[in-house]
């Protein structure tokens, strides 16, 4: 696998560049700050991830190993490829996409274009509680946004699927419990089923 690539940069734009390493020359998909750090540069280096698919083989490159590392992160949520994630993080810096999961902020994710309102609702389902460990990442309040809003939110997902409601039901309900105000996770589960 191909982690990072130093070389000379004989082309770039805004979505890739071609770096010369070792006299071969790899088309790299670049995220925004990427190719805000290799512009206007003769060298320069990258965070690589190589995308290995049946039609195609494509090498991404990030400016830092913690966006590479959130690109992955990314990239595990279902419904979001390798071409879906860079965007992500070409529309939104690290600490911007970081604070928008850990606070559930929709908007700010369904701002990024080809990125629906089930895949946002998806990602943060998914990986709050994993960016608010990694990023210490606190509510508006000051509150650890990792405490009680991601305590347990698979279990209120899983209570609500054994009631009957399918997953994506289920967690819609909770992120609009947790949206108007609810905190503790019988609070959540009750203002959920309201709302189914």
């Amino acid at each position: 696998m191909i982690a990072y690539l130093r070389g000379e940069i004989l082309s770039i734009n805004d979505k890739s560049a071609i770096i010369l390493a070792g006299d071969v020359g790899y088309e790299v998909f670049l995220s925004g700050s990427a190719a805000r750090a290799l512009s206007g540069k003769k060298e320069g280096a990258v965070y690589t991830y190589l995308s290995v698919r049946e039609d195609e083989v494509s090498l991404y490159g990030f400016s830092s190993p913690e966006e590479k590392e959130l690109f992955l992160k990314l990239i595990s949520v279902q419904g979001v490829g390798p071409k879906l994630g860079v965007t992500i993080l070409s529309q939104l810096d690290v600490e911007k996409l970081a604070l928008a999961i850990a606070r559930s902020d929709f908007g700010a994710l369904t701002a990024v274009r080809g990125l629906g309102k089930k895949t946002a609702e998806r990602i943060i389902l998914e990986l709050k509680e994993k960016i608010s460990e990694m990023y210490a990442v606190t509510s508006s309040d000051g509150e650890d946004a990792s405490m009680t809003q991601t305590t347990g939110y698979e279990d209120l997902v899983v209570a609500l699927m054994s009631l009957g409601y399918t997953k994506a039901e289920s967690s819609k309900a909770i992120n609009r419990a947790i949206q108007n105000g609810a905190s503790t996770m019988e609070d959540i589960l009750l203002e959920a089923m309201k709302n189914m």
